[in-house]
């Protein structure tokens, strides 16, 4: 078997790949890329048993065939190379690759492309469309809180709703929730399901600007589908937790900020506050909203005072500060609205603003108990 390719956009599509190998695999044969040539197009899967993602790419093929060629070996070797064609010749009876290039020939070896694992099938797939850029921001906008609890899996990656309506991606790890809405996009069925955190990361970084994304999906797996691409990815088993629950209806109390201001001043608060709680105290009293932090250990303070717009009662809340810096730094929108109801109940921030027409998006944050 022979075939030509250019080095840049074989690394280009290997590169993408890589995000899915393991650096310890149970089977030796999961540290390859499977090549597959068919009619002048080549195909590389790359797999660790849970997720599976594959490119398409054509190329000068006289002759179809398949190998497992090593991943490291590969990827190194390209990215040393400078764009210029590449010439493949593989002996698949002895597994002997043979690259050439203006510069020389390199020999590895490879395995057969039999072993390679299967894809999961699809039988009986309900599907939905979406646009690229709407998936990867819902990804990029509520990832960040999902949990990493081996003893709760099903709150380790984003959960999926399809209504015909809108489509909604909620993540927590029962300190934080973040529901992300898009009143503008619907399903003809309504579905659920959970999406591990490994395929939504790749995702993130490949879906955006794609066009159209076609999810497929079953009882037990799911396929994204877009441009030369598709990922197979094993989904979550279990029943979501009833986020609606704790998001809390009734809330008196808003405070109206600007953003940026309040994340920069939790960030220079923060660095006084305690190294196990990262407590940062909020005091609104007026128009005044004071942020404040203590280390009682080391007698390292901070205090800060913001302008600010409110309606409610003077109250004061504790929360931990990495999560409320990590919740601003995900909203794009100049203001920010807190909804407070007591300083034992949950925290509820949304954008002033919508940022992107028919995108709804709230974040949840549960306080901590103030020292008195």
């Amino acid at each position: 078997m022979k075939f030509l390719v250019p080095s840049a956009a074989l690394l280009k599509q290997v590169q993408m790949l890589s995000g899915v190998l393991n650096s310890n695999n149970t089977l030796p044969i999961l540290d390859n890329f499977l090549f597959e040539i068919a009619d002048g197009e080549l195909t590389i899967s790359a797999s660790d048993l849970e997720t599976t993602m594959t490119t398409r790419m054509s190329i000068e093929a006289k002759e179809d065939g398949k190998i497992a060629i090593p991943a490291r070996l590969l990827t190194d070797t390209l990215k040393s190379l400078p764009d210029q064609p590449l010439t493949f010749t593989i002996d698949e009876s002895t597994g002997a690759i043979e690259i050439a290039s203006d510069f020389g020939k390199y020999r590895l070896a490879g395995q057969p492309g039999d072993e390679f694992p299967k894809n999961p099938p699809m039988d009986a797939a309900s599907s939905i469309h979406i646009d690229g850029d709407v998936l990867a921001n819902a990804i990029n906008k509520t990832l960040f809180a999902a949990g990493n609890d081996d003893l709760r899996p099903v709150m380790n990656g984003i959960f999926f709703e399809f209504y015909n309506d809108s489509l909604r991606f909620v993540a927590t790890d029962a300190h934080r929730l973040v529901r992300y809405s898009r009143v503008d996009q619907s399903a003809e069925q309504t579905a659920s399901f959970i999406v591990p955190r490994k395929p939504l990361t790749l995702l993130k970084n490949t879906a955006s600007g794609a066009g159209q994304v076609t999810i497929e999906y079953t009882d037990s797996n799911a396929m994204f589908t877009f441009d030369q691409v598709s990922l197979v990815c094993r989904l979550i088993e279990g029943k979501y937790p009833n986020y609606e629950a704790v998001i809390p209806k009734e809330n008196p109390n808003k405070l109206t900020i600007d953003r940026v201001d309040l994340l920069q001043s939790i960030k220079r608060v923060s660095i006084f506050a305690n190294k196990t709680t990262h407590q940062v105290r909020l005091k609104i009293a007026g128009s005044e909203l004071s942020i404040s932090a203590e280390d009682l250990d080391y007698s390292n303070a901070a205090n800060e005072r913001l302008t600010c717009s409110y309606e409610g009662e003077d109250m004061e809340i504790g929360f931990n500060s990495r999560f409320l810096a990590d919740m601003l730094a995900n909203v794009s929108a100049e203001n920010v609205v807190f909804e407070l109801s007591a300083s034992n109940r949950a925290g509820i921030i949304l954008p002033a603003e919508p940022e992107t027409e028919g995108e709804e998006i709230l974040m949840l944050v549960m306080p901590v108990m103030l020292n008195s």
